[in-house]
């Protein structure tokens, strides 16, 4: 009997560690930054098989990051998303494919009309097959668009800190204000002129 009642506590327990790993192997994270984070979520978010978009701070020096301290540069973060995916329904290289219309490749200095390093855009992998996926990516648009080189960065993977909840699904939550903002940044004109039918926004 304590032996019956043994091997079912261990396969009960088991179970539960296969269950809590299935969990966690059901979805990955993606960072990518393409300026203004309020404009990065909803691309992201219409894609079958994301589960969610967080805007937060990637790529900087301090162990630290909040909106005040991002914006004064001095600490060296990005502005960025997390995109928490399901691999089984979505791969890296479809995000890849909706980053990359979603962003001015030859803007260097930020992007639209915000401007400075927490604006650029970055890919962020975090191994080498996620590396050589948006190698690859950036060479194909490249060859695509048939124009000067992108300057949009391949950096590796530092850390990321989510940014404010009022800046959280700013698009939902204000959009009006967001169709403003994004009108007046001019961002989808600029999409438009540089990826043509390819822009989504």
């Amino acid at each position: 009997m304590k032996k019956s009642l043994t091997l079912l506590l261990a396969g009960l327990t088991m179970l539960s560690t296969a269950q809590v790993t299935s969990v966690y192997a059901a979805t990955s994270k993606a960072v990518f930054a393409g300026g203004c984070f309020w404009c990065m979520e909803k691309p992201f978010e219409q894609l079958k098989g994301v589960k969610g978009v967080l805007s937060g701070y990637t790529a900087g020096a301090a162990h630290t990051a909040n909106y005040r301290q991002v914006s004064s540069g001095k600490t060296k973060h990005i502005e960025a998303v997390e995109v928490t995916y399901d691999p089984d329904v979505i791969s890296y290289k479809t995000l890849l494919k909706t980053f990359w219309p979603n962003v001015d490749p030859f803007d260097s200095r930020g992007q639209f009309c915000d401007k400075g390093h927490h604006y650029t855009a970055a890919i962020f992998p975090k191994n080498a097959e996620e590396k050589a996926a948006a190698n690859a990516s950036k060479t194909y648009y490249e060859t695509l668009l048939k124009r000067s080189k992108f300057v949009t960065k391949v950096t590796d993977f530092k850390s990321f800190y989510p940014a404010e909840d009022y800046h959280q699904d700013y698009y939902k939550k204000n959009p009006i204000r967001y169709g403003g903002y994004r009108w007046n940044c001019g961002r989808d004109n600029r999409l438009e002129s540089v990826w043509g039918k390819l822009a989504k926004h």
